[in-house]
């Protein structure tokens, strides 16, 4: 019996983040380890995100007819598991949590018990 492929591939629900667009994050592990900045994207389905100024590369642009080519730099994506974000009390790395703030479940920090917008 065979399964239809489409249906398999999908995911049930999608996986909640603790990181954001905006959110202030500190690399936590690989060679870019202690760098702050803010998020610019996250791709749920990769489970990465982009965050300004970490993890920069270079790449090689080919020239068109509007735009002069050349080496750019520009950041790479970095797995959220080597990501925390920051306490926007303590200014230091924390884990998050989720809880109803009347009718609206809202993250908070674990560190200082503190909303995160």
């Amino acid at each position: 019996m065979k399964k239809n492929p489409s249906v398999s591939n999908q995911k049930r629900f999608a996986p909640k983040l603790h990181v954001k667009k905006g959110d202030q994050v500190m690399v936590i592990a690989g060679s870019e380890k202690g760098k702050k900045g803010e998020v610019t994207s996250v791709f749920p389905d990769k489970n990465r995100a982009i965050v300004q100024g970490v993890k920069m590369m270079k790449k090689h642009i080919k020239p068109t007819q509007d735009a002069a080519g050349g080496i750019e730099e520009m950041e790479a994506s970095i797995h959220l598991s080597n990501l925390m974000l920051i306490d926007p009390k303590s200014k230091q790395p924390t884990r998050t949590g989720r809880k109803f703030e009347g009718q609206k479940l809202v993250r908070y920090s674990k560190k200082s018990g503190e909303i995160i917008k």
